[in-house]
Parts: C-alpha cells; structure tokens; sequence
C-alpha cells in the first residue's frame, strides 16, 4: 500500500494556530498532525508516503526530514501553485509506483479506521476508487446505492445537487465523507487537463462510467480537527 497525505492546506479555519505554523504541524496530544498521521499510515501496512506541502512548505520538510519514520517519505512541493485536493494527487503521480493502489488521507483526520480493511475491501470490490463514508451531521453528503455505488452529491444548505446515475438517487443513502479514499493508478488517465481541480468533482464525473464504491465506517473515532471546536475536543481526548 502507498499512501498520499494531503498537508498543503492553508488552514485558515485554525486562525491563530496557523499564523505561524502550517496546519499539519499543529499539535494534538504532544505530537504534529502530520506525525500522527505518518505514524497511522506506516503502522497499517504503507510502504511509500508522499506528503503534499504549500502553506509554510519549508517547515514542514525540515520536520519530515528531521525524522526517521522507517518508510520512505516523500515531498510533493506546491510551493507555487495550492493545487486542490485532483490537482494534488496528479501534481504527485511521478512519485508513486504505477502498479499499486494509491490510499488518500486528509493530514487534520484523527481516525480509529483499520485501514488494513478499507484497503482488502477495494481490492474485492475491483472499484476504481473507495471512498471512506460515515453517518454523521454536515452540510454535504455523497449519495450511495444499495450496492455502496457512488451516485451523486448533495449540498443540504443550499440545496445544490451533482447526480451521477440518476435512476438511483433518489432512494440513495446519504453519508458524509471522512477525507479518506482509496485510488487505482489508472485513475489518472481519466483526470482533466487542468492543474487545479477538486478530486471530489472528478469522482462524481467518473461515477456515470465507472465504479465508485462507499466504505461505510463505523469505527470508534472520527475527527475533522481542522475546525476549532473539534481541535480542543481532541486535545482534550489526548491529553
């Protein structure tokens, strides 16, 4: 398993946090984000780690540096150009082996998953890409069949919708995105020409042609602690 953690992010919902320091390098419990993170994604079984960096990019490669993890851990530097979450991972293909699946992980998730089983379930399911879904509160929620097929997005708040296979949405589930997701190599020829694109947009696209399957995760402990309130609840929890 090779892995992608996205720390290029500005932020910006940390305020003073981040005035200083870039988000992966905000602090739980003692530890980095991104060190967590790291950690996490060697422990379950990562071979190859490329991290995304833009926002204070020199600080976090002099941490990555300044460490051995005991897998090789890679820089995808942004510096130039904040790519989004597509533009990212296409930015980054140089880096990965063209023969393995590609695990995505948002470096402010605290997450108690076993990635080991997201990663066996893909691989049965033959899908292009997994996405790691769970029942929770938020304004925008992916919609899955009852076969776990992606078909289509749903914004409550404004009431925008993207329908992928219209003859299943109604009736779909909704379920919130963990900022977890698994890719095939060959996703990359299906990517715009562009460098800047939402890798969300690109699922939903591909969902009319190809299999996109939800994994529903229903382990102990998932966090989003990019946000404030869920940063403290956090550092409460690891303290």
């Amino acid at each position: 398993m090779q892995a992608m953690l996205f720390a290029a992010g500005l932020g910006t919902r940390l305020k003073d946090e981040t005035a200083d320091k870039p988000k992966a390098l905000v602090e739980v419990g003692g530890k980095p984000l991104l060190q967590r993170a790291i950690e996490k994604l060697s422990a379950e079984g990562a071979t190859r780690i490329v991290v995304n960096v833009h926002h204070f990019a020199p600080q976090v490669i002099d941490f990555i540096k300044s460490k051995n993890w005991g897998v090789p851990v890679l820089i995808s530097d942004e510096s130039d150009k904040l790519l989004e979450t597509g533009g990212g991972l296409k930015f980054a293909k140089h880096l990965f082996s063209p023969d393995e699946p590609i695990l995505i992980y948002n470096v402010d998730i605290l997450s108690s998953i076993n990635l080991q089983d997201v990663f066996a379930e893909h691989t049965k399911s033959e899908a292009i890409a997994t996405l790691v879904v769970r029942q929770r509160e938020t304004q925008r929620y992916f919609k899955f069949d009852s076969e776990h097929n992606l078909v289509g997005w749903i914004n409550k708040k404004t009431g925008e919708t993207k329908i992928s296979r219209p003859e299943n949405f109604q009736e779909a589930k909704e379920m919130a995105f963990s900022g977890i997701h698994i890719v095939e190599p060959e996703i990359f020829d299906f990517m715009p020409e562009e460098d800047r694109f939402s890798i969300i947009q690109g699922y939903l696209e591909l969902a009319k042609t190809k299999s996109i399957k939800g994994y529903f995760d229903t382990s102990e402990m998932w966090m989003d602690v990019g946000k404030p309130a869920q940063l403290e609840e956090a550092r409460e929890l690891f303290k």
